[in-house]
């Protein structure tokens, strides 16, 4: 009786993370191969689907998105202690209309078939320092493009 043959399974070579937000979100393509952030950046929501379309035409088969998702927490308070209600309204709003940005991010990749998946946040917030020191990158960074590399750095 013959063995059944093994199927190799690729791991993708290519993973972008995403933290998504309103006006830019933060965007990170990691090669896996070559362990090497080969974009760092923040781009707008028409610009971010641009991207992803380019992706998928050159790596298809080679790329998975992570998106954060930080509704998938069990709790989201984002409140100010000291604060009036209709400040911490407006972070509210704020957070709700990221989470939603994220969601409609990964009904697009699932509407055009991009290997796409959603993640709780891995940490807290890492300073510019810190993620320097972890990941090599010198060039400059914001807190959303450190989190969206910190979403996908070391696979």
């Amino acid at each position: 009786m013959e063995k059944p043959k093994q199927i190799a399974i690729e791991k993708p070579v290519f993973y972008l993370g995403i933290d998504p937000d309103v006006s830019k979100s933060g965007v990170c393509l990691w090669d896996s191969k070559s362990k090497v952030i080969q974009e760092l950046t923040c781009m707008t929501f028409p610009v971010l689907l641009d991207f992803l379309m380019s992706l998928k035409l050159h790596h298809a088969t080679k790329l998975k998105v992570v998106i954060e998702a930080g509704w998938l927490n069990k709790s989201n308070w984002h409140s100010k202690f000291n604060a009036s209600h209709a400040f911490n309204a407006k972070i509210g709003e704020r957070t709700g209309a990221n989470f939603e940005v994220g969601k409609k991010l990964f009904e697009m990749c699932e509407h055009y078939g991009i290997d796409a998946i959603l993640a709780k946040p891995k940490r807290s917030k890492i300073n510019a320092k810190d993620f320097s020191k972890i990941t090599k990158y010198t060039k400059r960074t914001n807190q959303e493009m450190r989190d969206a590399c910190m979403m996908v750095f070391g696979f």
